[in-house]
């Protein structure tokens, strides 16, 4: 699935992944391939992107690894929208 995080700064990430699970204002939750459309709020927390990915050099700084080998990065706001196996962060 294709995955999109933009800032108000610039697109941090665009690229193929396997997983993303993000901090919903009712809790965490995973979004796979083939998962439903859904849209919703996001609070303060970790985007965790699974999947082989390469992030750009200018953005490098803004995401970390977790111990389990995901990608990570820490948002104070934002919304996510996924249909048809495209995903897009608007983070803060």
């Amino acid at each position: 699935m294709y995955l999109e995080i933009v800032s108000p700064e610039a697109t941090l990430f665009a690229g193929e992944v396997t997983s993303v699970t993000v901090p919903g204002v009712n809790g965490e939750f995973q979004m796979m391939l083939d998962h439903a459309p859904i849209v919703s709020l996001l609070q303060a927390g970790e985007v965790k992107i699974a999947g082989n990915i390469e992030i750009e050099e200018e953005f490098q700084d803004r995401f970390t690894k977790s111990p389990e080998g995901k990608t990570v990065l820490k948002i104070s706001s934002g919304t996510v929208e996924l249909q048809n196996n495209r995903i897009i962060v608007l983070a803060d």
